[in-house]
């Protein structure tokens, strides 16, 4: 009975996840469509998502710490409210300054809910199987991403704006509603002490890991935020085929997140140090084969598995480092992987300006060497061998 109770708390913080990231992802599909209804360009439009990602990496490592202390269930259902408000305000506002303030203040408490998922769903189940149940979460992460633009811009293209904002909403009220009822009370009978959090900041482990995970994010989604492009003028894919091959890289991703959970379970350092060397050899394919459909096709599928294994490690190298005080890591993996997705797409978007979209790839694998070098000195602090867990 107690196993089906933890299986169910997985898949509800895993759907809450989802939603989240639903709202936060989704509203990329209908970019043009907003920038048209609010008469704005197209880079004023994308402040919604380029704020959002900002409040998310500025919110990480305060508030996950100050909710600390409170039921968690009464915090996630608290964040999924302030959620449902905010995507109700921007499907009925007309102002565009309005829309930019509903999805800025809800991007703060996402680090809040985030953090919670992965600290409560590692906590459900014994202390071997918290990868599993963490890589479970991820899935939410990776179908928010994958679900979440092509069903919002499905759903405005078909009805309207409005009916696309207010899908995102519908979802949260979902998993609102789940955890309402589904979720037992999670009362915090022992608080983490600030000196613990502030002993926690000052460990080299710790600044080691952020730098690792800055570094191998920056690696997938430096190069992720122009893979579009790549396909469109490398590969010479019609926009189509561009669609079908960006939901594939999702779906491959959403694989990868259960294939870490085994992985990291029972090899974590073998796998830590290989996945940047698995990922330079796929981009390095990838610039050899870039012009030809098939085997860039296949590479794309294979480049998402190990993208969704990354993920799971970057969380993993980051909590691992505090294992005492897991909400503070969880909000400060969030921050340190959105400021990895920002530094890799901005030194991409140099490298697509500057010489061409093919070499975006030396990008990412220049941030990859970068987190092989970072990674070894943790590692070595560490002073842990393989079949051991990675504690800082």
């Amino acid at each position: 009975m107690r196993t089906k109770r933890n299986h169910l708390l997985v898949f509800i913080l895993t759907f809450g996840v989802f939603s989240i990231l639903n709202t936060e992802m989704g509203v990329i599909g209908i970019l043009p469509l907003i920038a048209e209804h609010y008469e704005v360009s197209i880079s004023t439009a994308g402040l919604i998502v380029s704020l959002f990602a900002l409040a998310v990496a500025v919110s990480g490592p305060i508030l996950p710490l100050l909710f600390s202390g409170m039921n968690r269930k009464h915090v996630m259902l608290f964040v999924l409210g302030i959620f449902i408000v905010g995507s109700l305000v921007s499907a009925i506002t007309s102002n565009f300054t309005v829309l930019v303030i509903a999805r800025v203040v809800p991007a703060f408490f996402h680090p809040v809910y985030c953090s919670l998922a992965f600290t409560v769903a590692a906590a459900s189940v014994p202390k071997e199987e918290a990868p599993k149940a963490v890589a479970k979460v991820f899935v939410g992460v990776s179908a928010g991403m994958v679900l979440g633009v092509p069903l919002s811009s499905l759903i405005a293209t078909s009805t309207s704006l409005f009916y696309a904002m207010l899908f995102f909403a519908a979802v949260t009220i979902i998993a609102f509603v789940a955890t309402l009822l589904f979720v037992p009370s999670m009362p915090v009978t022992k608080r983490i002490s600030m000196g613990t959090h502030l002993y926690v900041l000052r460990r080299s482990v710790m600044w080691l890991s952020i730098a690792g995970v800055i570094f191998m994010n920056g690696a997938v989604f430096g190069v992720y935020s122009y893979l579009a492009e790549f396909l469109k003028t490398v590969t010479r894919y019609d926009w189509n085929t561009v669609s079908v091959l960006l939901f594939l890289y999702g779906l491959a991703n959403m694989v990868g997140n259960m294939i870490a959970g085994k992985l990291l379970a029972n090899f974590p350092l073998r796998t830590i140090k290989m996945y940047p060397i698995a990922l330079i050899t796929v981009y390095i394919l990838l610039f050899t084969f870039g012009q030809f459909s098939v085997p860039t096709a296949f590479l794309i599928f294979i480049w998402g598995i190990i993208g969704g294994i990354g993920g799971n490690i970057t969380q993993y190298w980051v909590v691992s480092a505090a294992p005492e005080a897991p909400e503070l890591s969880n909000g400060i993996f969030l921050t340190s992987s959105n400021l990895g997705t920002t530094l890799g797409a901005s030194v991409c978007g140099l490298i697509v300006t500057g010489i061409s979209t093919q070499y975006i790839v030396v990008g990412g694998i220049v941030f990859l060497i970068f987190s092989i070098v970072t990674n070894y000195f943790r590692i070595s602090m560490t002073g842990r061998f393989e079949g051991s867990k990675v504690e800082g």
